[in-house]
């Protein structure tokens, strides 16, 4: 009969405890259905105030991506608050678990601060073509983490903002334009002074290719089978790729046609008789 009298009591206080807490676990509920719809408006709403301005997209994608994280995190604490957490304990939970979790991620965390060192910095923006981490791409996004780059391929590569931060980059849009170097190797019985009146020829002839700074063509090297010539000249980012390619076409066709000589590796067998 003893065991049946504290068993009612148990439940008795467990309907007590549910029914006082009922209250705060419905506003709790409450809170985090509208919080999370609230969430998704003001996501929206930046959004759309960043589509009216003339931000750095970068700067923008940084943003939207930090305040989505703040926003559910305040939420959090609270629908914490709301379930009968005092602030004070709640401020302790948050605090021991903030340093076990910093422990824990500290590649984020050093993440993080890359991000905001390449938004304060600037060493490239969205729609800029880099080498970083092996690995060549144009930014299509920079979030408070990672960075992602579209690579030649049509490949979306993810790299961490700390390693980018922390290593080097190579911005290839940094300029308006770039100088390309084409080495091309001609015979030791060629004549030199055709060959470089050639490549002359080729890029005036190009209109991508600048006049200004000049091309120049000189002898860098004379190797082993081949005299090696280097070509140096200059043309705008948009259409440096199609210049390069335009030239390296026409120097094969045009050294053919001239009869110069461009030596390629021979290995000759020797047999023996027996």
């Amino acid at each position: 009969m003893e065991e049946l009298t504290d068993y009612k009591e148990h439940v008795d206080k467990a309907v007590d405890w549910i029914w006082n807490a009922l209250p705060n676990l419905l506003w709790a509920i409450i809170i985090l259905v509208l919080g999370i719809y609230a969430i998704k408006i003001i996501n929206r709403m930046l959004r759309k105030f960043f589509e009216k301005k003339d931000y750095d997209q970068a700067l923008e994608s940084f943003i939207e991506s930090f305040a989505n994280i703040t926003l559910k995190i305040l939420l959090f604490v609270l629908v914490i608050t709301q379930l009968g957490v005092k602030t004070t304990s709640l401020v302790a939970i948050l605090g021991a678990a903030g340093l076990a979790i910093g422990l824990a991620l500290q590649g984020s965390l050093a993440n993080f601060a890359g991000g905001v060192l390449i938004l304060l910095f600037k060493p490239f923006k969205i729609g800029d073509w880099i080498s970083a981490q092996g690995v060549d791409g144009a930014v299509k996004e920079i979030t408070i983490f990672t960075t992602k780059l579209n690579t030649f391929g049509n490949q979306v590569a993810i790299i961490p903002n700390g390693q980018l931060s922390n290593n080097n980059i190579i911005n290839y849009s940094a300029e308006n334009k770039r100088r390309d170097k084409i080495d091309v190797g001609i015979g030791y019985g060629s004549n030199i002074k055709e060959a470089k009146d050639i490549l002359l020829a080729i890029c005036q002839g190009n209109d991508n290719i600048l006049k200004e700074p000049q091309p120049e063509v000189y002898v860098g090297e004379l190797g082993d089978s081949s005299v090696n010539l280097t070509l140096r000249f200059w043309a705008n980012n948009d259409v440096f790729w199609g210049a390069h390619f335009y030239v390296m076409e026409e120097i094969k066709e045009r050294f053919d046609a001239a009869g110069i000589e461009i030596p390629f590796p021979q290995r000759v067998v020797h047999g023996t008789h027996s």
